[in-house]
């Protein structure tokens, strides 16, 4: 009886910690899609640009730039993370997966870098 409440008890927890992991990533997301149009404006100044490894970069000290790249970076971590764990990759392969995909939708005019670590307009 003592296995079986344990067991129970574990699977309790598990089922708890994927609800509150799927809660944070969204509560993630929602804070993301908040700052999306101030980051498109900054990338479109120029003030911002995106890096080889999917995160944000300043390139001129504009506005709340820093800040702004700082907050969505955190956030990129924990997207990058959470799909590394689902996909039994690394953060650092999903972010570069993801630089990819972000400078082939990119406005023209927004700064990207090439892997060699170059900085372009595109």
């Amino acid at each position: 009886m003592k296995t079986l409440f344990q067991s129970l008890l574990v699977g309790v927890t598990l089922l708890l910690a994927a609800t509150l992991q799927a809660q944070d990533l969204g509560a993630v997301r929602a804070r993301m899609a908040q700052r999306l149009p101030q980051i498109d404006a900054l990338k479109q100044q120029g003030a911002l640009g995106e890096d080889n490894r999917g995160y944000l970069s300043v390139r001129e000290n504009k506005a709340n730039a820093g800040s702004l790249a700082a907050e969505d970076n955190r956030d990129r971590g924990v997207v990058y993370e959470a799909i590394a764990k689902q996909t039994g990759s690394t953060s650092d392969a999903v972010g570069r997966a993801r630089a990819k995909q972000i400078a082939a939708s990119s406005a023209p005019g927004v700064w990207l870098q090439k892997e060699d670590g170059s900085w372009y307009r595109k």
